[in-house]
C-alpha cells in the first residue's frame, strides 16, 4: 500500500486501518454522549411541565389559569426549550467537534422513547379532560421526569463502556 509516496508494510497498513476503526468507534461513543449536565436538567423541567401545561390547554373550563394563559406558557417554554437546544448543539460541536446525534443511540432504547413519550404526553392531557382528574397530569409529569433521569443515566454509563 502506498500513501503520499510512501509505500506502507502490509502491518503499517493494518494498524492504519484499525486506527480508523478505533476512530469511527470513539466519534460514535463521543456523539452519544449525554447532553450537557445543564441541558439535560432544562430538559427533564421542560418535559415534566409539559403534561401540566397540556392539561391547562385541553381543560373544558379554565382550570387554574385562563386557556390562553395556557396556551403562552406552552408556547413560552417550548421557545426557551428550542433555543437552549439549539445553543447545547453548539456547544457540544464547538467542545468536542462532533455534533450531538440520535442515531448513534441504541434503537432498543430510543424507539421505545419516541413511542411512549408521546403517548404519556397526549394521553394524561386526554384523561385529565375525561375524567377531570389532575392525578392524571401530574402522574405524568413524575413518570416523564423519571424517565429523562433514567435515559441520561443509561447514556451516561453507555458512554462509559465505548469511551
Amino acid at each position: 500500500m502506498e500513501t503520499h509516496g510512501v509505500r506502507l508494510t502490509p502491518e503499517q497498513a493494518r494498524s492504519a486501518l484499525a486506527d480508523t476503526e478505533h476512530i469511527r468507534a470513539s466519534t460514535g461513543a463521543l456523539s452519544a454522549t449525554p447532553w450537557p449536565n445543564w441541558f439535560f436538567i432544562t430538559l427533564t423541567l421542560y418535559i415534566a411541565a409539559l403534561p401540566i401545561t397540556y392539561g391547562g390547554v385541553t381543560a373544558d373550563s379554565d382550570w387554574l389559569l385562563p386557556r390562553p394563559a395556557w396556551m403562552g406558557i406552552m408556547l413560552a417554554i417550548t421557545a426557551v426549550y428550542m433555543a437552549l437546544f439549539v445553543v447545547a448543539g453548539k456547544a457540544w460541536r464547538n467542545k468536542t467537534g462532533v455534533a450531538l446525534r440520535l442515531d448513534v443511540l441504541p434503537k432498543r432504547a430510543t424507539v421505545p422513547l419516541m413511542v411512549g413519550m408521546p403517548v404519556l404526553l397526549v394521553g394524561a392531557g386526554v384523561a385529565f379532560r375525561v375524567t377531570g382528574w389532575p392525578v392524571w397530569l401530574f402522574a405524568a409529569s413524575l413518570i416523564s421526569a423519571a424517565v429523562s433521569v433514567g435515559f441520561h443515566l443509561a447514556f451516561v454509563r453507555l458512554h462509559r463502556k465505548t469511551a
